[in-house]
């Protein structure tokens, strides 16, 4: 599986742009994917504060610009083309210091045929903040294009440190107009039925902790990501607010999504598979796939749920009462009852059918009569000394 190391795992994209970019390197690594836009782009619905911030620039010029994003930069200078200010602007900002935040706002003011001063690896704004408050700054004016949202941490600091700041508001983050399939990504991440989940913007987290809130789900689902789905975040100031929350983060050196990509599929199927030997066959077990003997065979939820919880003992008998409480509720006649699903032994054992239909290989699930179930090969204990599996 090393062409597909994503093969058996489910991907959510929150994505609100370039998510077919995304979908598409992960689907080529062998993911299923889940597309639920937590966030839409949205231009100003007025440009008189841009315009008033373009103005006042071009009035009374700055000593520095923070550029934080690449498109928002794109952005600016493209609305200030529509006003025919662009060229004004470009000079402007020329004849100033900039300062840009991470390689994608460095390539923007390279491609306008401009030059940085100076530019964090990290795309934080803190080491943008942490570089200015090395030298007095105060009586400076300091250009911000914020980057959908204020930034009162950046800002603040600034003119508390003295400087008259100047704030260009390009772009603003919204939340998504339909939040069905966002929910629905919530859902299955505290179901488990969902591996992991990308971020691409540390407004795409917010909205999605928002909307498992508004459906009591915040808490499950930040334990199910500290638990049970990978968090894959772009970069360190989209993984900051999950890892404010002891949420840890996969994240790449470099803020690429195909660095994202190849992060994750470096990292999922080691936190997300387990491997077993059953009656002479490997098996591994991914999201929703098992792999035997090197082919991969995709597994229904309630099927998979009886062979995660049938490979945690290996060899050992597990009860039909006992596997019933692992079957996801939608499964079972009668619905939940506080959040747990009702017994019923005959649902365990169509999902135990099922598995066998599915792994193709007979043999594997032994049926021990009045007990229940478990896996054909030698029970596996640890020793009560060393913790050291050892075969009874």
């Amino acid at each position: 599986m090393n062409d597909a190391p994503l093969a058996g795992f489910t991907v959510g994209v929150t994505a609100a742009r370039r998510h077919e970019e995304l979908s598409a390197l992960l689907e080529r690594k062998g993911a299923r994917v889940v597309y639920a836009p937590a966030i839409r782009l949205l231009p100003l619905a007025d440009d008189a504060e841009l315009l008033a911030a373009t103005r006042e620039i071009l009035a009374d010029p700055v000593d520095d610009v923070i550029v934080t994003t690449g498109i928002g930069l794109r952005a600016w200078l493209e609305t200030a083309d529509g006003w025919g200010l662009r060229d004004d602007l470009i000079k402007r900002l020329g004849d100033v210091r900039i300062l840009a935040r991470g390689p994608k706002a460095k390539g923007a003011v390279r491609a306008a045929g401009m030059a940085e001063a100076w530019s964090p690896e990290s795309e934080n704004c803190d080491e943008v903040l942490r570089h200015l408050l090395e030298e007095d700054i105060r009586g400076r004016r300091i250009a911000v294009q914020l980057y959908g949202e204020p930034t009162p941490h950046l800002t603040g600091a600034l003119r508390r440190a003295g400087a008259d700041v100047v704030e260009v508001p390009v772009y603003r983050w919204a939340r998504t107009d339909d939040p069905t399939p966002l929910r629905r990504l919530v859902g299955q991440a505290v179901a488990g039925t969902v591996d992991a989940i990308t971020f691409t913007s540390a407004p795409a987290v917010s909205a999605t902790l928002a909307v498992a809130a508004e459906d009591d789900l915040e808490d499950p689902l930040l334990d199910a990501l500290r638990t049970q789905v990978v968090a894959a975040c772009v970069g360190p100031v989209t993984a900051a607010p999950l890892e404010e929350r002891d949420v840890a983060t996969v994240r790449p050196e470099r803020a690429r999504l195909g660095a994202l990509v190849r992060a994750l599929a470096a990292e999922l199927p080691v936190r997300r598979s387990s491997r077993v030997a059953v009656a002479g066959h490997a098996l591994e077990l991914r999201g929703h796939a098992v792999v035997i003997d090197g082919q991969l065979k995709p597994i229904a939820p309630a099927p998979m749920a009886i062979l995660r919880a049938l490979a945690r003992r290996p060899g050992h008998v597990v009860s039909r009462a006992e596997l019933c409480t692992v079957l996801p509720s939608r499964t079972l006649p009668g619905g939940t009852s506080q959040g747990r699903p009702y017994p019923d032994e005959h649902a365990v054992e169509m999902a135990v059918a099922r598995l066998r239909r599915g792994l193709g290989r007979g043999g594997l699930v032994e049926t021990v009569v009045k007990r229940g179930y478990r896996l054909a090969c030698e029970p596996i204990r640890t020793t009560p000394r060393t913790g050291a599996p050892e075969a009874v």
